[in-house]
């Protein structure tokens, strides 16, 4: 019967397994199929003794065996087999000729494994003759895992640093007494396992497959064939089924264990409140003049906004130097923060709008001697609707007309400031009608940019999917905030409209104004 044909696939297989490893038991069976030189010579075409179609006859059946005179080996090393389970060790030839004299112990393993090779010479010796194992503590170190392809490309070679790593190894290696010599060791398989219970073999089991092939150089240059096989005992029926039972009663348990510290109840909001989580992130800063900048931020909650008392409204990123990109110079901090606040509805009629927080921020740089200048300020309105966002807010700084401010400001440092930094937009405390900015000198600087993620939380947003003829309050108009920051515009621009009118008809004159009540419709 003719040989099954050579398996070129050496790749390694992963398997998952919820046994415990030590149960692991894999058989390998090697054999000397013939030396490279005899097959060479069994391929040579016999000398011409027939007709021409005998002689292809002869070449088709002649038998590729080798000669026990011609190897130098006897009948009973042709092969081997060997069922080795999980961190079993079997010693090589060299290692029982290492490990006999205890001079040669360097390490506690190595005196254990002295003590082991004194009861096997007691015993009989070593059962095994060419198949040996090393295992997780052994001084044995495979370079090739160490220089682990990152691709599964076969044209990938090893980078400077990998290359540098595995020779530096091997010469820690040589330090110590080797174990065996490399070249005439060959690797039949490589067995991993993780905590998950996750095995790697490397190559895979044999199977169906045909077996593995093995090229000895040297003088011989011989011929092997290895197959590996798994040779675990099957579990019991009755054992599965308590196993199941076990594993089905501990994730029962680890679930309630889960619920317990967690909970089944969703956490909802308050009836009639507005609960919004914003992650956010200061990506960088550009365009500005000076190095070594660092942002400092605010956020400025309105009426009818609230946060809990563990939230921090503030912060300040670390200091950034810039890089040159394109023409500006920026700074990247990647700085994240995190906010949740809550809005409560309080008034029901329909004039009363929610307004938005709003994320004040300054950009300072600080030069050699630890001063710092103000190199702008800028505020961002937080998103209506939800979702991500990435916002670019322009920032200005105020300056002093004249040269000598920017004298001071390079040579000494410091720069005129805001006392309050809400004035960059409305200040919280300002209740007039009109806020003049006559005579503000301000000057354009950078830009700094963020990203925001942001959710939104509230009961009103379970009943927008139920029709309704009207809505009631300005809360339920937050069930549909994918349009919100148009339907604001619109609102605002209405209300705006609707006071001018006001304000007309109280210019006019009473009689004028009974005469077009029956007319003008009231908004």
């Amino acid at each position: 019967m003719a040989e099954p044909g050579w398996s070129t696939d050496v790749g390694g297989a992963v398997y998952r397994s919820r046994d415990p490893v030590r149960n692991l038991r894999v058989r390998v069976h090697v054999q000397r199929v013939t030396s490279t030189s005899l097959l060479l010579q069994q391929l040579q075409p016999p000398p011409p003794s027939g007709p021409r179609g005998q002689e292809q006859e002869l070449i088709g059946l002649a038998p590729l065996r080798s000669h026990p005179a011609a190897s130098g080996y006897r009948p009973d090393d042709e092969e081997e087999e060997a069922v080795i389970g999980w961190q079993e060790k079997l010693f090589s030839q060299f290692e029982v000729d290492l490990y006999q004299h205890e001079s040669a112990c360097q390490t506690p393993l190595d005196r254990q494994y002295h003590q082991e090779i004194l009861k096997l010479e007691k015993s009989g010796g070593r059962k095994n003759h060419r198949i040996f194992t090393y295992t997780d503590h052994d001084r044995f170190t495979n370079l090739e895992e160490h220089c682990q392809k990152v691709t599964s490309s076969v044209q990938e070679v090893p980078s400077y640093l990998a290359k540098r790593m595995a020779n530096l190894r091997r010469r820690r290696q040589d330090r110590r007494p080797a174990l065996g010599q490399r070249e005439y060791e060959h690797v039949l398989c490589t067995i991993k396992v993780d905590n998950n219970g996750v095995i790697t073999v490397k190559p895979d089991f044999t199977g169906t497959k045909g077996a593995y092939r093995i090229e000895v150089d040297g003088e011989k240059r011989e011929l092997w064939k290895y197959i590996l096989e798994n040779a675990s005992a099957p579990v019991q029926r009755e054992e599965e089924e308590r196993e199941q039972r076990m594993f089905r009663d501990l994730y029962s348990r680890h679930k309630e264990y889960l619920n317990g510290l967690v909970g089944s109840d969703f956490e909802t909001t308050l009836p009639g409140a507005l609960r919004l989580f914003v992650n956010g992130e200061i990506v960088s800063a550009q365009g500005y003049e000076y190095d070594h900048l660092y942002v400092h931020f605010f956020l400025e909650l309105p009426s009818c906004w609230s946060s809990p008392a563990f939230q921090q409204l503030s912060g300040v990123t670390q200091t950034c130097a810039t890089k040159t990109l394109g023409m500006d110079n920026v700074a990247y901090f990647s700085y994240p923060f995190t906010l949740e606040m809550f809005f409560t509805q309080e008034d029901e009629s329909e004039g009363c709008l929610p307004q938005w927080p709003v994320i004040y921020f300054e950009v300072l740089s600080l030069d050699y001697w630890q001063r710092y200048r103000v190199e702008g300020y800028g505020s961002i309105v937080l998103p209506a609707t939800p979702g991500f966002h990435t916002l670019t807010a322009p920032t200005w700084r105020p300056i002093e007309l004249g040269t000598v401010s920017e004298l001071r400001r390079f040579f000494i440092g410091g720069s005129p400031e805001l006392e309050d930094m809400t004035y960059v937009r409305v200040p919280g405390t300002f209740k007039g009608e009109r806020l003049s900015r006559f005579g503000f000198c301000t000057e354009t600087t950078g830009s700094v940019t963020f990203r925001l993620h942001c959710l939104q939380q509230s009961r009103a947003f379970l009943e927008s999917s139920a029709l309704r003829k009207r809505m009631q309050s300005v809360l339920d108009r937050l069930s549909g905030f994918s349009q919100q920051s148009s339907l604001l515009n619109v609102l605002e621009a209405f209300q705006r409209a609707r006071r001018r009118m006001q304000e007309a008809r109280e210019s006019l004159p009473q009689d004028l104004i009974c005469t077009s009540s029956s007319t003008v419709p009231q908004p």
